[in-house]
């Protein structure tokens, strides 16, 4: 997200302005925000988690998204693309928007220079928000770290697990999947950013 490319609007401009163009954009308390390309790393990186996760959900009543399926947070009105989400059940869309989500159970954000502070910041805090999310997942390009945010069914509160080195693997517990680091960072260069 760059805020050098930030205009405010009301959400049915926004809608509208995203269909009628080929750049996805963010809507966040009124303003949009255009979406930079990933780089290398990123890409391999969401290639390697998307391959697994689809080996793993598959048949499980769960559906898994790449960074095209937009995700609106109920309430408080702001859109957004994760790099991944999963849905599970009955998979909840906006009536006219059927590239709109509202129910995700993992988002998976794949952290660059320009998003991390947001990531772990103000889009954790409005995702937060969104009944159905159980885990939350930041995965750095630059080294080998993984972080797993997870809500406490009975208490709410978000605990974090970190994982560092390639011979652990992600618990992804609200949709009974793992996903190895050594997988997630299959033929990834953490040298090159």
């Amino acid at each position: 997200m760059t805020a050098l490319e930030k205009r405010e609007m009301t959400v049915e401009e926004y809608l509208s302005l995203e269909k009628s163009s080929d750049i996805r954009f963010e809507f966040v308390d009124g303003e949009v925000f255009a979406m930079t390309g990933a780089k290398h790393n990123h890409s391999l990186i969401s290639f390697n988690i998307a391959g697994e996760l689809r080996n793993q959900i598959k048949g499980s009543g769960c559906k898994g998204f790449l960074e095209t399926k937009r995700v609106k947070v109920v309430e408080t009105g702001d859109f957004f693309y994760p790099d991944i989400v999963v849905a599970c059940g009955d998979i909840e869309i906006l009536e006219d928007e059927l590239d709109t989500l509202t129910n995700p159970m993992v988002i998976i954000e794949i952290l660059s220079s320009s998003t991390e502070a947001y990531d772990r910041g103000g889009k954790f805090e409005r995702y937060k928000l969104i009944d159905s999310l159980q885990e939350y997942v930041l995965i750095s390009q630059n080294h080998y770290q993984v972080e797993r945010f997870k809500r406490e069914k009975k208490t709410g509160i978000w605990d974090l697990t970190v994982f560092k080195t390639l011979s652990q693997a992600l618990p992804l517990e609200s949709i009974r999947c793992e996903l190895p680091l050594s997988e997630i960072y299959f033929e990834v260069d953490v040298k090159k950013l």
